[in-house]
């Protein structure tokens, strides 16, 4: 009754809080004196099917990765069939706020502890959610995501590290992976590394002259 009550909370919250720039500066701003450190459980992009299309783990609450498996399989099978492609959805799993967004055939989703502050989650999914629009130039789907799958995991890497906030404004988590992807190790053609950077500075003049 008690997560039920926190969850119902937790979706009025998601759909009543206007937009707004998805700044890490705004995202502190909603933590609590006694909470001022947000941690980030997990970050999934899973398919229409409920398999890896990219996963990060900042816990050791999964330690094997059948462990993992297992807790992908069960909450996709909990929200595959919410209606979570206009807005973003918030659910109460297995002791966990689990945020989560769709599209076409990606599921995204941001988990953390049952304490954490589900506007915080909800604004590192729109992070994602954006920036990997932006890298994808708007073709968000599983076929573009695995052919640019180190720009995936480069974005993720931009967001969050061993489960601390870094940044969640998609403009600049997309300059910075279209910036670090210019290693010449990287295998990203010369053509996506500058549509990338064209892009995230389109946006990031933008926000400077909203």
């Amino acid at each position: 009754m008690k997560i039920e009550l926190k969850k119902k909370q937790a979706k009025e919250s998601l759909q009543q809080t206007p937009q707004r720039k998805n700044s890490l500066a705004s995202i502190m701003a909603l933590s609590t004196s006694a909470d001022l450190c947000p941690k980030v459980k997990n970050i999934l992009l899973l398919d229409s099917e409920g398999k890896r299309v990219a996963v990060k783990y900042y816990s050791d609450e999964w330690p094997t990765n059948s462990a993992k498996l297992a807790f992908e399989k069960a909450i996709f099978a909990k929200t595959m069939k919410s209606n979570a492609r206009t807005e973003a959805e918030v659910t109460m799993f297995d002791s966990h706020v689990v945020v989560y967004k769709f599209v076409q055939d990606l599921h995204f989703y941001v988990t953390g502890g049952d304490d954490e502050n589900e506007l915080i989650l909800a604004a590192i999914l729109q992070g994602f959610f954006d920036a990997v629009g932006l890298l994808l130039r708007s073709n968000v789907d599983k076929r573009e995501a695995l052919e640019n799958l180190d720009l995936i995991f480069l974005c993720l890497d931009e967001i969050v590290e061993r489960g601390m906030i870094l940044e969640t404004d998609a403009s600049v988590i997309a300059g910075k992976v279209a910036i670090n992807s210019m290693d010449p190790s990287a295998p990203l053609s010369e053509q996506t590394i500058s549509q990338a950077l064209a892009t995230a500075r389109e946006h990031l003049t933008r926000t400077l002259f909203q």
